[in-house]
């Protein structure tokens, strides 16, 4: 989890890839409206993220049922998207990609054709509700390193 530009991308389908585990990506989980409120610099609304936060669920309960292990890359960042994305699963992890807002701007300027505006960064990073059970993973470190200490730190 994290806010956009952080990798959640890059760090969980690098992490997904080294496990041999499935890839989610919650970007392509949202709608067309959603996507074009997103590029538009709108910011999207609880009303909005619903349906997208139970679209990801859905597939989440998929791969239980599969006895298949999954890495989601979602921005997860209040606590009420984080316990609707985690309800009735079991052994969830939350890792959160965490680091300087100017090093985030810079990383969102070389991103053109990305749905989400670079806009709506400061209204992420002011939605934010860090999780207190998270690991913390500083961009800042190289992709490698990062996925590292997430496998390391949750034994995996």
């Amino acid at each position: 989890m994290g806010v956009t530009g952080s990798g959640k991308t890059t760090v969980g389908e690098r992490l997904a890839a080294d496990l041999g585990w499935r890839f989610h990506d919650a970007d392509d989980f949202h709608s067309p409206g959603n996507k074009a409120k997103m590029h538009a610099g709108i910011a999207l609304t609880d009303e909005d993220r619903w349906p997208w936060l139970d679209a990801i669920h859905a597939a989440l309960q998929r791969d239980v049922a599969d006895h298949a292990s999954a890495v989601v890359a979602c921005s997860a960042l209040r606590q009420a998207y984080r316990q609707r994305l985690e309800a009735g699963l079991p052994d969830v992890e939350v890792v959160l990609l965490d680091g300087d807002p100017a090093v985030l701007a810079g990383r969102l300027s070389h991103r053109p054709d990305h749905f989400m505006n670079p806009a709506l960064l400061q209204s992420q990073i002011d939605t934010l509700e860090r999780p207190a059970d998270a690991l913390v993973v500083d961009i800042a470190k190289p992709v490698g390193v990062q996925v590292s200490l997430v496998r390391e730190a949750f034994g995996i």
